[in-house]
């Protein structure tokens, strides 16, 4: 069976993380691998990277981040619940263990998104084309009614949705990853409804929860996006998103969002991640298989009979996927 054609944003987070992430980010970009940016502004790097994306003219969305770092917003200049007392966010574990126990005040919460606007359209001098969070805290229960909320009344159209499909049964990832994969999905369909009723839109599919770092190949890439094809009407138009984090590692001090880079951020997994995604193998695959490259403006401008971004199928792809061991 004729598999149908894809229409793929492929989308590199952390730009503005530090200047080697966004050396590799660029690189990317030119060569045709990476067609979206999704900017950290409270980033080591923010300010040089809002140049880079204005001198190569990058469609570049906002990483609103919760998690890593130092706030932009009213936090930084007195106590938050969304802060520890040397002043930082709570981590990636951390924050999600303190909106569980109800300890976020999602004022603040939306205080926070709000100054991260702000600080984007100081930087890039226009809108973001789409906001995204990072380590998808913007799925969090809770939270992702006062996102949805900010966005809408910010203009801000597309968001991202990660549901991949399949991703409880990747057995290449170990179980503490599979296990925050599970997670997230869970948390993102139940974010289905905020999100649908302040009309954010997504791509129809979602792949990266189970082809990040050393993960990534170009054969688990293909796979994934065939999992996600499964059940899909021949002829029918999919739209996808694939995150990644290319880039070259991060070398201390430089780098991270106000505490330094991470291990993530200094291992070769990075590296990795930008050679696969600028290999001709990747690149051969994809458009042998279908797959377009695209960008979310390329989406909004749909030809009249295709689908709308994140409507008409979300029944197919919010099947939940098996139960992680």
């Amino acid at each position: 069976m004729a598999r149908p054609r894809v229409r793929l944003v492929v989308t590199a987070d952390d730009f503005g993380y530090c200047p080697r992430r966004d050396e590799g980010i660029v690189e990317a970009f030119l060569a045709g691998a990476v067609t979206s940016v999704s900017l950290l502004v409270n980033g080591a790097a923010a300010e040089s990277a809002a140049e880079l994306a204005g001198r190569y003219q990058i469609p570049t969305g906002l990483h609103a981040n919760l998690s890593e770092g130092r706030p932009v917003g009213p936090a930084c200049h007195g106590a938050s619940t969304l802060l520890s007392p040397e002043g930082f966010f709570l981590g990636k574990m951390g924050f999600r263990e303190a909106v569980a126990a109800g300890d976020v005040a999602l004022p603040q919460v939306r205080e926070e998104l709000e100054a991260q606007l702000i600080r984007f359209r100081e930087l890039l001098g226009g809108d973001p084309t789409h906001v995204d969070g990072h380590q998808h805290v913007h799925v969090l229960p809770g939270v992702c009614q006062v996102f949805a909320e900010a966005l809408q009344a910010n203009g801000v159209r597309f968001t991202r949705l990660p549901v991949e499909r399949g991703v409880g049964g990747c057995a290449w990832l170990e179980a503490p990853a599979r296990a925050f994969a599970c997670a997230v999905e869970r948390d993102a369909q139940a974010a289905v409804g905020p999100f649908s009723r302040y009309g954010l839109r997504w791509t129809d599919a979602f792949v990266g929860l189970s082809t990040c770092g050393r993960h990534m190949s170009a054969h688990r890439v293909s796979g994934a996006l065939a999992r996600a094809l499964e059940g899909i009407p021949t002829g029918r138009t999919l739209t996808a998103e694939l995150m990644a984090h290319p880039g070259y590692p991060s070398v201390p001090p430089a780098g991270g969002c106000g505490e330094g880079p991470d291990a993530f951020s200094c291992s070769w997994e990075r590296l990795h991640e930008l050679r696969v995604l600028t290999a001709p193998t990747l690149q051969t695959r994809l458009a042998q298989e279908g797959v377009q490259l695209c960008t979310l403006h390329d989406l909004d401008s749909k030809r009249h009979g295709e689908g709308i971004p994140g409507e008409a199928t979300l029944e197919t792809f919010l099947e939940p996927s098996p139960p992680c061991p």
